[in-house]
């Protein structure tokens, strides 16, 4: 079983002992990703709405370093300081995916990383190259 070591510039440096992403033949395991604008390592200026579409900002650079995008996203885990914003993130989310949508599970935790509102983490899955 094959294992390759996605990153990318265009998403956050890691800030721990983790990877951004690890493929396994054609499944990617995303790290989670929290609004961090990876040029300044500093979470991103502005409310619940541009922290969320920065997670997905990351989320798809780290895609596309793996050969995928987010469309290729099978499972998604979302992280909320405040689930009261779960409204923000389904409006969000409709500007990045379309129908199929993928599996989801919605978290509310106690605090996330640098202090940040939200942090995503999801799986995707590679068209068979075979």
């Amino acid at each position: 079983m094959k294992r390759e070591i996605i990153h990318t510039d265009k998403a956050p440096k890691a800030i721990g002992t983790y990877s951004q992403a690890v493929k396994v033949e054609n499944t990617v395991y995303l790290s989670g990703q929290i609004p961090l604008v990876p040029e300044t390592m500093e979470l991103v200026e502005g409310d619940i709405a541009a922290q969320i579409r920065r997670v997905f900002e990351n989320l798809r650079a780290v895609s596309q370093a793996a050969g995928g995008d987010l469309q290729d996203i099978v499972k998604l885990n979302v992280f909320l300081t405040d689930l009261g914003n779960f409204p923000v993130v389904n409006e969000v989310m409709a500007e990045y995916f379309s129908a199929p949508y993928p599996a989801r599970a919605a978290i509310g935790v106690a605090a996330l990383p640098k202090a940040a509102a939200v942090e995503m983490d999801a799986v995707m899955q590679l068209a068979d190259n075979g």
